[in-house]
């Protein structure tokens, strides 16, 4: 199974970062069987990442492997189209099931 990689950028410790960050961990539960690794940046810390991945707005989630980088701005909640826009797999189980 391919593993993907994630960067999550936020700006500190916001309800629209947690919000962020809980939504991508459910969808790499949901779609990936958990075979991703996310690493959270916070933009305020580390603002030479931010800079350095060309972050304008937060939370923005990058996927950096597999290739092609492809990445999504906001908090993810609403998961079909941030798992399109993300490239994932789609969840396993009938589509009733699913919504």
């Amino acid at each position: 199974m391919t593993t993907y990689s994630f960067r999550l950028y936020v700006a500190g410790t916001t309800e629209r970062s947690k919000a962020a960050e809980a939504n991508l961990r459910f969808l790499c539960d949901e779609r990936l069987a958990g075979a991703c690794e996310v690493e959270v940046v916070d933009v305020a810390e580390r603002p030479d990442l931010a800079e350095e991945g060309r972050v304008l707005a937060t939370p923005t989630v990058v996927r950096l492997a597999p290739p092609p980088v492809l990445r999504v701005v906001g908090d993810l909640s609403d998961h079909g189209r941030a798992a399109a826009a993300l490239g994932l797999p789609a969840a396993p189980g009938p589509p009733e099931e699913r919504l």
